[in-house]
């Protein structure tokens, strides 16, 4: 749809002007830094940063009404920049100008209502939302489309040059930076570390297959983290972890579609998201606390941060209810089925701690709440959500395991309306649902295989073996023939079909 065909009173709003004045500030000791640096951690104190718009307020002087009439009409244009999570720009990225903005097709993913009979299983309506219909099939790519576009934006003024790109992955990140990176080559090379054998194949191969440089390394996710805060902190690389506080800023996005699928009506509603490095989390919060002080939705809704037992940090950190005596402790991980989320020791903590006590504040009321479940429960429940018309991964098993919980501990009712975050594509970690299925999933991980989940394929053939066909062998078309009533009658037995009249 065309500009001139919008209402008159928004027109002068549906393209995006590059008037933003973003900056870093620490969380820590609350100093300030332009974004033309490459930044990760405060120069002065370590602690991890946020980016501010110095020209923020100006956006109040658009009512919340008009800003909704906005974003409903920004989604009809047919610009590529505003496609994706760019149709908020000014909540997003308000500096950067379109032609600057790498846009992959991420964003606006489907929330797709459960059905009747899981919602009964859970208790209470709720929907996924898809976030692995992203391009590289994760979540990540809402972050990795900013933290490109912020880089394409300095390499476009001329601010750097030869980029050299790196992360630590569970696996999803380093599919989603190499996915980005390999868009942009050759201005930028991508370099991405991981725990050797602690992602699935299917995550390897798509670094892999994007050209990244990708270096297994001993260990866990943790101990690739500290490699890439070393090589990010004493040589000239661009640090693509959540520490990156584009990062955050492109996942904000998550906030803004899910108000805007519910037509901005917040209230009753109740956001499920894993934790892992904490930083989608936070990202998910600072957004809709951006949304609800700029009057665009009408309520702060609860958010259910969910963390497998086997790597807890959040949850211990928050069981002591005296928040002068609580003190985070980092966790050694045990082996999880939710492996993107398999975090000890989270780099978005920090950040946690400090927007969850501003959500609580200015909701008036606890809003946020942190819930741990089993492994069993986390697989258990991704096999039901697909067996119901799914594609949640073990992250979104992980989420509807949190919200069954959730209910079954009261912090949320019948009446309240769930969006579970669907992190990622259920063909990512189908390796664990093979396993499941053929019950031999490793002690570790503390499952024991439902027979009443089990799918295993079944073996057809003939009772004749000179009657099975093969490419190298053509039956003629008398045995064909039989070959084909034979195996159709077999099959009608076993699925019990009657003789259609």
């Amino acid at each position: 749809m065309m500009p001139d065909y919008f209402p008159e009173d928004i027109k002068p709003y549906i393209i995006p002007e590059a008037k933003g004045e973003l900056y870093y500030q620490c969380l820590g000791c609350a100093a300030q830094y332009p974004v033309d640096k490459l930044l990760y951690v405060c120069p002065s104190c370590g602690e991890v940063l946020l980016i501010h718009d110095r020209k923020a307020l100006s956006l109040k002087k658009i009512p919340g009404p008009v800003w909704q009439k906005i974003f409903d009409f920004r989604r009809m244009l047919k610009i590529p920049a505003l496609k994706g999570i760019y149709r908020y720009h000014e909540f997003i990225g308000s500096c950067i100008p379109l032609e600057s903005i790498v846009y992959l097709g991420e964003g606006h993913t489907p929330v797709v209502e459960a059905n009747a009979r899981l919602k009964e299983k859970v208790g209470l309506s709720f929907f996924y939302k898809n976030d692995g219909q992203n391009p590289s099939a994760s979540f990540k790519d809402r972050g990795m489309a900013s933290a490109l576009s912020s880089i394409k934006y300095l390499i476009d003024q001329k601010r750097i040059s030869n980029v050299i790109a790196v992360c630590a992955s569970t696996g999803d990140t380093s599919a989603s930076a190499a996915l980005y990176a390999s868009y942009l080559g050759p201005l930028i090379k991508s370099a991405v570390l991981l725990p050797h054998k602690k992602v699935t194949s299917q995550q390897l191969s798509q670094p892999l297959g994007s050209g990244a440089r990708v270096f297994e390394i001993p260990g866990v996710f943790d101990d690739c983290m500290k490699i890439v805060e070393s090589l990010s902190s004493r040589y000239s690389v661009v640090l693509l972890n959540s520490k990156n506080a584009w990062r955050i800023l492109g996942q904000e996005s998550y906030s803004y579609e899910i108000a805007q699928d519910f037509d901005w009506k917040m209230k009753d509603k109740v956001i499920v998201v894993p934790i892992g490095n904490a930083g989608n989390i936070s990202a998910v919060m600072s957004g809709f606390i951006k949304f609800f002080e700029y009057g665009i939705i009408d309520a702060l809704p609860k958010i259910i941060g969910v963390q497998s037992e086997h790597a807890d940090p959040v949850y211990r950190y928050y069981l002591e209810p005296d928040e002068a005596k609580r003190n985070f402790i980092p966790v050694h991980t045990k082996p999880s089925v939710a492996q993107a989320a398999m975090i000890g020791n989270p780099v978005s903590m920090p950040r946690v701690i400090q927007i969850s006590k501003k959500y609580d504040e200015l909701a008036g009321c606890r809003q946020v709440f942190f819930i741990r479940v089993t492994e069993q429960s986390i697989m258990d429940w991704q096999l039901q959500a697909n067996h119901n018309g799914h594609i949640a991964c073990t992250q979104g098993g992980e989420c509807l395991a949190g919200l069954a919980e959730a209910f079954l501990q009261k912090i949320v009712t019948a009446d309240e309306t769930a969006i579970l975050d669907a992190t990622a594509h259920a063909i990512k970690f189908s390796e664990f649902q093979d396993l499941y299925f053929r019950s031999e999933i490793p002690d570790d991980y503390k499952i024991k295989s439902n027979p009443d989940f089990i799918n295993l394929p079944t073996l057809v053939l003939p009772d004749d073996p000179d009657m099975i066909p093969s490419q190298q062998k053509r039956l003629n078309e008398k045995d064909f023939k039989r070959f084909v009533q034979e195996i159709s009658d077999k099959i009608a037995e076993k699925l019990k079909l009657d003789i259609s009249e």
